[in-house]
């Protein structure tokens, strides 16, 4: 799906408060930017053709073998290589088309089920020995979190287990760690230091897998896809751990005070979350007219959820920002209802 994400702030002219995007927008990035402006003669040059320099930092970091790390140009790009290297390397997959399955639970991101049906899987409400199971935990858009037990449950009982930890560091449940996923050998993780680090510009992510199957992931890499401004902005914040949110605790505190305002107001939905979005619905006004009254408005910025798979048009997801903002969010939302 090339439109209809979050972040579309490029369609509007005034955007003054953005919570469609999952990422924290208050991010300080100003010891970044000093660095990458001293680091603006790499442009000249090509990067490395893999990313080989941030993996050996990045496996040094998870605890993991170098040989274990890809570095892909986002997670989304790395989505996309681990579903073609599943496309071309699941037993008999060739011979077995009509076999070669996708599991994933909705609504979710959509970009799992569209790389999959990319290199010729298709969907499925059941497991099996041509079965690849996907997941986002947390994940977009509910904020749900799946229990490690139940990951590691998954990859016993089934093929493969795509899990998509995008969203880690915005929880403070605990995930499978790598050296877990690698133990397990049919698990593959995908993680961003793009939403980790609020840097989304730059497209930096990477997938953590078994030996066998990262070797099969980075025979699909295209020669430079990571260009040389990301590996340097990678190798800094590796290095700095100058995370999005400095306060993880006080942040998901007021994810959930602004989910009880939320609550409060006729009408509305919120699913409960356990990371600081959340998808709401408001009944009597689709998500496409609401985002566009907030936007005309107030200067507000949500994101229309309808797109995703088993959901209505009513359902919209938003990211919890400041105190301050979120409350003008509670208030334009109000203001909407009642206009109706």
């Amino acid at each position: 799906m090339i439109t209809g994400h979050g972040d579309d702030a490029y369609l509007y002219e005034d955007i003054r408060m953005d919570f469609s995007s999952n990422i924290y927008s208050h991010a300080d990035l100003s010891e970044l930017k000093a660095y990458l402006c001293g680091r603006l003669d790499v442009i000249g040059h090509y990067p490395e053709p893999e990313a080989a320099t941030l993996e050996r930092a990045i496996a040094e970091q998870r605890n993991v073998a170098t040989e274990c790390v890809v570095v892909t140009n986002g997670a989304t790009d790395a989505i996309y290589l681990v579903a073609q290297a599943i496309g071309n390397y699941l037993p008999d997959s060739r011979r077995c088309e009509e076999k070669l399955c996708f599991k994933i639970k909705h609504p979710t991101f959509s970009e799992y089920g569209d790389a999959c049906r990319v290199f010729g899987m298709k969907e499925t409400e059941e497991s099996g020995l041509h079965t690849s199971i996907w997941l986002c935990n947390p994940n977009n858009p509910t904020g749900e979190v799946t229990e490690t037990a139940e990951v590691l449950r998954m990859a016993h009982e089934d093929a493969l287990v795509v899990v998509d930890q995008s969203y880690e560091d915005y929880t403070i449940e605990r995930m499978i760690s790598p050296s877990e996923a690698i133990a397990a050998g049919n698990i593959i993780q995908i993680f961003s230091l793009t939403k980790t680090f609020a840097v989304p510009g730059l497209r930096i992510g990477y997938v953590i897998a078994s030996p066998k199957w990262a070797k099969r992931i980075r025979r699909s890499l295209r020669p430079w896809s990571v260009n040389a401004l990301a590996v340097e902005a990678g190798l800094w914040l590796i290095r700095h751990q100058k995370k999005a949110v400095t306060d993880m605790d006080a942040y998901l505190a007021e994810a959930q005070r602004l989910r009880t305002n939320l609550l409060a107001i006729e009408g509305m939905e919120v699913l409960p979350t356990k990371t600081h979005f959340m998808l709401c619905r408001m009944s009597g006004m689709p998500a496409r007219e609401l985002k566009e009254r907030l936007v005309c408005k107030h200067h507000i910025l949500i994101r229309d959820a309808s797109n995703f798979e088993g959901l209505d048009e009513y359902c919209f997801r938003i990211a919890a920002q400041t105190p301050e903002e979120d409350d003008c969010l509670v208030d334009a939302l109000r203001s909407c209802i009642h206009k109706v």
